[in-house]
């Protein structure tokens, strides 16, 4: 209540009656085709000063809102015709003038392309989001879309465990233009690593959404923006990396677009290749009666990966006159392949001593399709109606074969007595998905103040999984009924929502939302224990507020609340082999999360100060450490806590040292508490942590530049593992070509300082009295990664044109 009193208050006194106009219109050429993207300046009449400046939108329609009192008159420009600029027009006290129809005359003197290069800073702040520009970077070229995205702050990337955590929370929600991708979050790093960041745009990194998103994601949305192109003629680009680390590395890039005006075809295609490799060396200790008892373990394991990825995509969009109608179609292929080798001691306590080499071979193969069919109709200038319709299909298959042999203290090949060493073991695991989603969404732009939103969405989704483990046993393989499954699940979600966004005057804005969601979740099993049946209905408030005080500062306050549901491989029991002792499974006992976020913040000409305040109840925390009932096997599985609380401060601080040099700075750092459920004491914890971005780019002449950019994340808890701080540096160097080409050298981890050390054990007991001290070495911890990348564009500045799609929205559910 004293929130409410709070908020009500401040927005009391900021906002003044003034009244404002909104001027509208269309632009068109001389056949009454409507004009897309052209340029509309505001201008004050007495000395030409900008005043205000917009963009047509894909039908040649302009809105400038926000004016006051005055005389202005209007210039619009766009490539291919003359510049035009209106009479004096003078605003009075109207709230609104629509112009009508516009026509802009074709410039019959045109050079061959002009390209434009504009620079914006590295971070942008916004009221609910900070935006990495990332084509503002010179490591962009040659690097993955994941190497950015472990680049922005925040963001923390667990190569090992193939994960993404935000703001030190794992409930985030990638997106893809807007949408939520829904595959397995470790098929997502692996899609973002063999997807050439040449395409993207921008990241936004999202921490209190409006109500227009979907309330997925306790710590927040990661939205990843790619180029678009609907310029008139033939665009497209080109572009090739090769490279080394401890392997050979390479990309090949095609984009295409084709636009007549009313109708853009567009089409990508991307082959990534990478052979790495990676190991990791754990020593510690552990009771565990299957094995014989107390026993001492080291064990090193070392894996060569093989990844292939395939992206291929495309669609089309046409105007016709107030309905716009687009479509296109995704695939993605991936084929990973895993060698890996473990050599392993148990000193079983006192005397004993068991050796143990063992070899495995696994695949990870996956593919998945996404159509979209997306209509928009304007029902006034005022008014638009759009319609969603997607289909995704998701199979993977997850094959492994290991072999092991056993030696004594001697040397000698021994069979141990213990049921957990078999020389031979095999796994299996398969998981067809198949998502249906419907979304409609519609606008009213009441006046150049106030406008609604409102919307309903239904998502439907099938996913069969079925695994199982093969312990060589009696000279056959068998499996036991603890490790097989067979799931089959159904879930659907509606959703509703309704916002207003209120511009009262210049000065103020205020947005407020509330969404509305059901879920049903059936999970049938072969097991009783593994059978699910929840259904949740939850109401999802948002609100946010700024004021510009002066030019140069703004302050923000939001407030949202949010839901992280457990992802269907969470809940889904399906067994993975890990070692001799333990396997990766699924938790159907998961609970949902919930979130309630609060954040302030100053923008200050460009630097950036913000905190941030927010309560998880039931966050889950992922590869914890279980006892099964029998107590000869452990299992590795997600689980809930009881709570999260995060206080964040965040600095972004751009600097301009120089024409030819500048730098970037992002600061985070906070205070988290939690409590443990999955132990046996349900240990408090409050701890500190931060973490740091920085680049600096160096502009030298004849087109060459340079970027020294690193991030290092401190000491924190994923659970109860503590991970310890990691970091690296990078280095870039790029020449631009007058073709309209560049070439660029990127050095990843140069001074090989990729490796987190982590553990179990050390604030509280473990499962079987489980203590462990992990360290793992990335591939470049090792060596360095260097990547050689040229890119060329043709028929002007080409990039993606890739649609935001609903099903995008339901892929962020499904893990591996």
């Amino acid at each position: 209540m004293f929130m409410k009193k709070m908020i009500a208050t401040a927005v009391a006194l900021h906002i003044s009656v003034t009244a404002f106009c909104q001027l509208s219109g269309k632009l068109i050429d001389a056949n009454e085709e409507g004009i897309p993207f052209a340029n509309v300046l505001l201008l004050h009449t007495a000395d030409s000063s900008l005043i205000k400046g917009a963009v047509s939108d894909e039908s040649g329609k302009f809105n400038v809102g926000g004016i006051p009192r005055g005389q202005y008159f209007l210039r619009f420009s766009a490539v291919g015709f003359k510049t035009l600029e209106t009479q004096p027009i003078d605003i009075g006290n109207r709230e609104a003038l629509n112009l009508g129809a516009i026509t802009l005359l074709t410039d019959d003197v045109q050079l061959e392309y002009v390209v434009v290069r504009a620079e914006k800073p590295l971070y942008q702040q916004e009221t609910d989001r900070t935006i990495v520009n990332v084509e503002s970077s010179i490591m962009t070229k040659g690097s993955s879309a994941l190497q950015v995205l472990e680049r922005s702050p925040g963001v923390i990337v667990d190569r090992r465990d193939n994960n993404i955590s935000f703001y030190g929370k794992s409930g985030v929600t990638i997106m893809l233009n807007g949408k939520l991708m829904r595959l397995p979050v470790a098929q997502v790093v692996q899609m973002l690593n063999g997807m050439s960041a040449n395409n993207i745009e921008k990241i936004e990194l999202i921490t209190s959404p409006p109500a227009r998103y979907d309330a997925e994601g306790n710590a927040g949305i990661i939205n990843i923006v790619l180029k678009k192109n609907s310029t008139v003629g033939t665009h497209g680009s080109v572009s090739a990396t090769a490279g080394y680390g401890w392997a050979e590395k390479a990309t090949s890039t095609l984009d295409l677009s084709h636009g007549t005006g009313r109708t853009n075809f567009y089409g990508n295609y991307t082959f990534s290749h990478d052979n790495s490799h990676s190991n990791w060396f754990a020593t510690g200790g552990q009771n565990m009666p299957a094995i014989g008892g107390k026993l001492a373990v080291d064990f090193l394991s070392s894996s060569d990966r093989l990844d292939n990825n395939h992206n291929l995509t495309g669609g089309f969009d046409t105007h016709l006159g107030t309905t716009t109608l687009r479509g296109n179609i995704a695939y993605n292929n991936s084929k990973s392949t895993f060698n890996t080798s473990n050599e392993a001691t148990y000193r079983l306590l006192p005397d004993s001593i068991i050796r143990m080499q063992l070899r495995a071979v696994s695949k990870n193969n996956w593919e998945s399709t996404v159509a979209n069919l997306f209509l928009e109709k304007e029902l006034s200038d005022r008014q638009k109606l759009n319609a969603d319709l997607d289909y995704l299909a998701y199979r993977n298959n997850s094959p492994i074969d290991a072999s092991a042999v056993f030696y004594d203290s001697a040397g000698i090949e021994v069979i141990p007595p213990a049921a957990a060493f078999s020389s031979q073991q095999k796994g299996r695991s398969s998981t067809p998905i198949e998502v249906v989603v419907a979304k409609t969404d519609y606008t009213n732009q009441f006046n150049s103040t106030f406008k609604l939103e409102g919307g309903a969405k239904a998502t439907h989704t099938y996913n069969t999984s079925n695994s199982s483990i093969e312990t060589l046993r009696e000279d056959a393989l068998q499996d036991t009924a603890q490790q097989a499954n067979c799931i089959d699940m159904k879930e659907t979600i509606g959703a509703i929502y309704l916002s207003f966004h209120w511009q009262p005057n210049e000065a103020n804005s205020l947005q407020a939302g509330l969404r509305y969601e059901y879920s049903d979740t059936r999970i049938d099993a072969d097991r009783e224990e593994n059978r699910v049946r929840r259904k949740i209905s939850k109401f999802f408030p948002t609100f946010f507020y700024s004021r510009h005080l002066g030019h140069d500062t703004e302050v923000q306050l939001s407030f949202n609340k949010r839901i992280s549901r457990p992802s269907y491989n969470d809940l889904a029991s399906s067994l993975r082999y890990n070692d001799p002792s333990s396997v990766f499974t699924g938790n159907p006992a998961l609970r949902p999360t919930i979130t309630t976020n609060l954040k302030a913040g100053v923008v200050y000409q460009g630097y950036t100060f913000s905190a941030l305040l927010s309560h998880d109840e039931f966050p889950i925390a992922r590869y914890q450490l279980l006892e099964n009932t029998q107590r000869d096997l452990m299992f590795v599985q997600p689980v809930n806590l009881s709570y999260q609380d995060n206080m964040t401060f965040q600095a972004t601080l751009p600097f301009k040292i120089a024409d030819w040099w500048t730098t970037n700075l992002t600061m985070l750092g906070g205070w988290r508490k939690f409590q443990l459920l999955h132990t046996d004491e349900k240990l408090v914890k409050t701890y500190a942590t931060w973490s740091v971005n920085g680049s600096q780019t160096f502009s030298l002449k004849r087109g060459y530049a340079v970027e020294l950019s690193g991030w290092y994340n401190a000491q924190s808890y994923d659970g109860s593992k503590k991970v310890a701080g990691f970091g690296m540096l990078n280095l870039g160097l790029s020449k631009a070509f007058d073709n309209n080409s560049t070439l660029q050298l990127s050095v990843t981890d140069l001074l090989k300082t990729m490796k987190i050390r982590s553990g179990f054990g050390a604030i509280t007991r473990e499962a079987y009295d489980l203590t462990s001290v992990v360290l793992y070495r990335s591939e470049s911890a090792w060596k360095r990664i260097v990547k050689v990348t040229y890119t060329w564009s043709f028929g002007g500045d080409a990039g993606l044109r890739q649609r935001n799609t609903s099903a995008d929205e339901e892929r962020n559910r499904i893990r591996r």
